[in-house]
């Protein structure tokens, strides 16, 4: 199997934009209608997602030992699409037929010979995963709604309570959908885990978010939902471990942080640890009630919240990472860092120019991905591997 060819051909066929995933879809759906079930009623959201991961998976092949566990964790998670082991032949053969198609006159017997060789062992780890997730775990869990706070215009708060234990690490994301919408949205829940199993979840309406829009718009206590397995460690925390700390979050980045703040008073770790907060104005720190607690019941905890705005200075917008690196050097700490895209990349280019190394510095990855974030961490890593001052 020729991996530089593969990679090679897949950049090709990439340079064809939103046409790639149009054909995919196309030829997926008429050969095989079945699969129409698997993805959202409103096709906008999907873009290029599942063709780009696709892609990027099967062209890193040779890197399919580091990411058996995740492509096993993968396969088991797509239960919850009603994936079945007889799926995959019908993505692989609409694959196949997406890269004939734009390679034209490029494609060769030798060329479709690795990448049916490569897409079968993806296919074949993932549904390895999904076999040994059926003794485990269900496909789904139902929730009820419990709690429904709106906080302000576009952001609520959900408590959800799950009909059996969903078990998952603070820092850690679930997928969350509206029996209604067949889409998923993952959300990392705003709590270590309780004795009760509930779930609290933050959420803001994203602009055209079907499952977003419908949390906090069209969903009340006593509402069913389904979530998915827990994904994702970058975000987790290391057990009782002596490291301090630095969080730095914004927005219902918030959300994540928390529930490492409730992990490291559950240890009775007595770690240091100092959270700078931000938000655009003063009128968007809508869990302020909730931070305050927390701070005033754990000497170890130091919060500083950052107003990014400034009336006086228009134009300027100081991010809780600025204020951090003004107020103190925090190199002998691991980073945490949970917010928007564009929050979490200027926070990590500030860090790095400031001396900090990726083993200290924790985030999800970036970019609006097929998956979630599983995906950007097991797959993107590759492309920080290519370039260690980038982005995840």
């Amino acid at each position: 199997m020729d991996v530089a060819r593969l990679k090679q051909s897949w950049s090709l066929v990439a340079e064809h934009g939103d046409q790639v995933p149009l054909y995919f879809y196309s030829t997926l759906f008429l050969a095989h209608p079945e699969t129409r079930q698997m993805f959202p009623t409103n096709m906008a959201g999907q873009r290029d997602r599942l063709v780009t991961a696709l892609g990027h998976i099967v062209s890193n092949v040779d890197q399919v030992d580091r990411l058996v566990g995740f492509l096993q964790d993968l396969g088991a998670d797509h239960r919850k699409f009603a994936v079945r082991a007889e799926h995959y032949p019908a993505v692989g053969e609409a694959l196949l037929a997406t890269l004939r198609h734009f390679l034209a006159e490029q494609w060769t017997d030798e060329l479709a010979q690795d990448w049916a060789a490569a897409y079968g062992l993806v296919a074949q780890v993932m549904t390895e995963g999904a076999a040994a997730a059926e003794a485990v775990n269900p496909p789904w869990w139902v929730a009820e709604i419990v709690g429904h706070e709106r906080r302000g215009f576009d952001v609520a708060v959900l408590t959800l309570r799950p009909q059996y234990l969903l078990p998952f690490a603070p820092g850690q994301s679930v997928g969350v959908s509206h029996p209604s919408v067949r889409s998923w949205r993952y959300y990392s829940p705003a709590n270590a885990p309780r004795a009760d199993g509930t779930l609290e979840l933050h959420v803001r309406s994203a602009p055209g978010g079907v499952v977003s829009s419908r949390l906090v718009y069209g969903s009340a206590v006593g509402d069913q939902l389904h979530l998915s397995a827990p994904v994702g460690d970058r975000l987790t925390l290391r057990s009782a471990g002596p490291e301090d700390l630095l969080l730095l979050a914004a927005g219902t980045g918030w959300a994540p942080v928390k529930a490492l703040v409730e992990q490291v008073a559950a240890e009775g770790s007595r770690r240091a640890v100092d959270l700078y907060l931000g938000a655009r104005s003063r009128g968007e720190f809508y869990d302020d009630e909730a931070v305050d607690k927390l701070a005033s019941s754990y000497p170890w905890l130091t919060v500083t919240r950052v107003v990014g705005a400034d009336l006086n200075r228009p134009g300027e917008f100081t991010h809780a990472v600025d204020r951090a690196l003004v107020d103190g050097d925090w190199r002998s700490r691991h980073v945490y860092v949970c917010g928007s895209d564009d929050m979490v990349s200027h926070a990590v280019a500030a860090l790095n120019r400031a001396g900090y190394h990726a083993g200290q510095l924790h985030f999800e990855g970036l970019g609006k991905h097929w998956y979630g974030p599983a995906w950007r961490t097991a797959v993107q890593q590759a492309a920080l591997d290519n370039n260690p001052g980038g982005n995840r």
